[in-house]
């Protein structure tokens, strides 16, 4: 009895209503994202900066494969669906669909991250590295934080998938979930800037 009183407790204090009318954990996250958008921000902001700036090659119309990319990413925009799905499953009772659509999102994620060192891998044959040039320094560092935070994304997913098979993850942990989905669409937000910006604008070599 002592144990259930102490896990209401803990429940009711992790759900507790700040001034702004949201639960402590989802302040928290919301506060974290906004500082994470600050920081891409000024990932970004840094590569559009030095991308043309380069003095020796190769420079980034020398490399890039778009529709390779385009298909990544698509794999990327699509897993935001199965977590919206993996939600809903979850709210509505039904575990085992929750756990495909979580095991899905997170496998889409993987594609994604595997897409990525393919890239990246490519890029090295290619003589691109980390310290080739300006061009090259501010992309991987961008696209390369990027990678990390979905990687990240994908070990929340996947110990969610893990509760999920030891009888901890029910309908009274959707807002776990919600907030782990919160954390995957803003990583996904931010890869539809990082695409449109350093994939689909176009920069000509610097003379």
């Amino acid at each position: 009895m002592a144990s259930d009183a102490m896990e209401v407790h803990a429940y009711e204090s992790e759900h507790l209503a700040t001034s702004t009318g949201l639960p402590n954990i989802k302040l928290a996250m919301w506060l974290f994202l906004a500082s994470d958008c600050m920081l891409f921000g000024a990932l970004i902001s840094t590569y559009v900066l030095y991308r043309g700036a380069s003095v020796v090659g190769p420079y980034p119309n020398d490399v890039f494969d778009i529709p390779y990319t385009s298909v990544s990413s698509f794999v990327l925009l699509a897993s935001s669906l199965t977590m919206v799905l993996a939600l809903a499953a979850l709210q509505r009772g039904d575990i085992g669909r929750a756990r495909v659509w979580l095991l899905a999102t997170a496998l889409l994620g993987m594609t994604f991250v595997g897409g990525q060192v393919y890239e990246f891998t490519t890029f090295a044959h290619e003589e691109l590295t980390l310290t080739t040039n300006l061009f090259s320094t501010s992309f991987y560092v961008l696209t390369g934080f990027h990678g990390t935070h979905v990687a990240i994304g994908i070990l929340m997913l996947l110990t969610l998938l893990t509760f999920s098979f030891s009888g901890r993850l029910g309908p009274e942990k959707a807002e776990t979930v919600e907030m782990v989905g919160l954390y995957w669409h803003f990583v996904d937000i931010v890869w539809i800037v990082i695409f449109t910006v350093v994939y689909l604008i176009p920069t000509g070599n610097p003379g």
